[in-house]
């Protein structure tokens, strides 16, 4: 009895799969040639974008083509305006940074050479003898300035020989 109720069953379905089938079948074939239908306007609208097969088109239809043409590149030139403006603003908090950088890296080299020059007057208490340059101090064969706006210069000068130096020599 069961294996009859079985068989019943499968046979009942299997009309019912076949014509689901055939029904599912054709709805894909539609959809497919929907799909067609729509790649072939995307194609043709592509080809029109780039300026070719216009031969076909009248003035209306032209004039269409270039109000889309112009709203893109509208549309293109906002967004490269934009990239270039957050751009723009990202360098110039990179040079504020740098100008910061560079200020403070003066102020260090400001403090140093005081220092330095202060060193120096504890150490020798005068200032070069030889009348090389008004603002400079010799110490062992370095030139050390005393002006703060210029430039870092390191020079090798002859050492000059101290009172102390020619006794003992002499």
């Amino acid at each position: 009895m069961k294996s009859v109720i079985e068989r019943y069953n499968k046979a009942k379905e299997e009309p019912h799969q076949l014509v689901n089938s055939t029904s599912e079948v054709k709805y894909w074939q539609s959809e497919v040639n929907m799909l067609r239908q729509q790649l072939q306007k995307l194609q043709e609208n592509h080809r029109l974008l780039m300026g070719e097969g216009l031969k076909d088109l009248n003035v209306k239809d032209l004039q269409n083509l270039e109000n889309q043409l112009e709203m893109s590149l509208r549309a293109v030139r906002m967004r490269k305006d934009h990239i270039l403006i957050d751009q723009i603003e990202e360098l110039n908090q990179k040079a504020n940074l740098v100008h910061q950088e560079n200020s403070d890296l003066q102020k260090k080299v400001t403090v140093i050479r005081q220092e330095n020059m202060n060193l120096y007057k504890k150490v020798y208490g005068t200032r070069d003898a030889t009348g090389a340059d008004s603002n400079s101090f010799i110490t062992e064969g370095l030139c050390i300035r005393d002006d703060p706006d210029a430039r870092i210069c390191l020079q090798l000068c002859q050492p000059q020989q101290t009172n102390h130096e020619a006794t003992k020599s002499e």
